[in-house]
């Protein structure tokens, strides 16, 4: 029999859609996550419609990964207590609650986690820290939007470099020290959660890459965007390899777990930062 074939859930954006005042509530998904997930993990992307709080371990138990994507909507502040500074930009509330809840539960259970832009804000925040909503007003920091207006080729194009940490699983991926990346946000880390290293920074400081430290499977999250046309950024690549790996060792454990229904725990050591024979690589 045929073996079916990894999975990896990535949560929908909840919009509204159509005219002003004529418009309904969609659940989306961006193509290029679920592309960069089909094609450079090499698993199968899903989405649950409406999954709630309480089905997270039920539907874990399904699949083999998590995806956290970007998004236009904002991490609301109430996470990490404080007001909307401002009311005009776009908030996802029912993303929010689904999201930092499935951090928690990904990191208890052991299924590897992939953050990029929204998606590592949340884990931030699930995990404790905090945002600035306005990285731009931030005095020191630099202004990590993308050019509105302009072609996707020079929103999602290289912006500015960043430095990785000797020694990390993150430089491994990009082959040295320092390389360049895509820079598309509004929010950016404020306070780093306990229990994540930061992994790289931009040139002002900020932290654009962290791991999640003792983690029992795959758990990294980055700011920048490497799903965006990932086959052609060998750095980007990368990291939908390694996370691919990640969810098919999952997919092996939790294919052979016991009948008795509970997962097993991972026969390897978790990624270390400073160890390159975790299985992030």
């Amino acid at each position: 029999m045929k073996q079916p074939p990894c999975m990896v859930w990535l949560p929908a954006d909840h919009r509204l859609m159509g005219d002003h005042g004529h418009q309904m509530p969609f659940l989306l998904l961006g193509e290029k996550y679920a592309r960069a997930v089909k094609q450079g993990a090499q698993a199968q992307p899903l989405i649950f419609p409406l999954a709630e709080n309480a089905q997270i371990p039920e539907l874990l138990a399904l699949v083999d990964g998590v995806m956290l994507t970007g998004s236009p909507a904002n991490v609301h502040p109430s996470h990490f207590n404080e007001p909307v500074a401002d009311p005009g930009l776009p908030l996802d509330p029912e993303r929010d609650t689904l999201t930092l809840a499935l951090v928690q539960a990904c990191l208890e259970q052991g299924v590897p986690l992939l953050g990029v832009c929204r998606g590592f804000q949340e884990i931030n925040v699930a995990l404790g820290g905090s945002l600035h909503q306005q990285v731009q007003n931030v005095p020191g920091l630099m202004d990590h939007r993308e050019p509105k207006g302009a072609p996707y080729e020079v929103q999602y194009g290289p912006s500015h470099p960043i430095r990785l940490v000797p020694g990390s699983v993150l430089e491994t991926w990009a082959g040295g020290p320092e390389t360049r990346v895509n820079s598309l946000h509004g929010q950016g880390i404020h306070r780093l959660a306990p229990g994540l290293e930061a992994l790289a920074h931009a040139p002002d400081g900020l932290v654009e890459a962290f791991g999640v430290r003792g983690a029992r499977a795959f758990a990294y999250g980055m700011q920048w965007h490497p799903e965006w046309r990932f086959s052609e950024t060998p750095f980007y690549a990368a990291i939908f390899e390694a996370f691919g790996r990640a969810c098919r060792l999952r997919q092996q454990q939790r294919l052979h777990a016991p009948e008795s229904g509970l997962e097993p725990r991972p026969t390897v050591s978790p990624p270390s930062d400073n160890n390159k024979q975790g299985i992030g690589l």
